[in-house]
């Protein structure tokens, strides 16, 4: 299923879409987390920046 996932990404303006990843630490028990989402090129470092 994966693989049609990326498949249709790449056909429309899928090119123009990054995922990214990012780590955050909870201030209640100190555990890492992962927050995923699909973003816009423009707006990577913007998703980034906001906590």
């Amino acid at each position: 299923m994966a693989k049609k996932v990326v498949a249709s990404l790449q056909k429309g303006g899928g090119k123009e879409h990054t995922k990214v990843i990012k780590m955050v630490k909870s201030e209640k028990s100190g555990a890492y987390s992962f927050k995923e989402e699909i973003v816009h090129n423009k707006k990577v470092q913007e998703w980034f920046s906001k906590n």
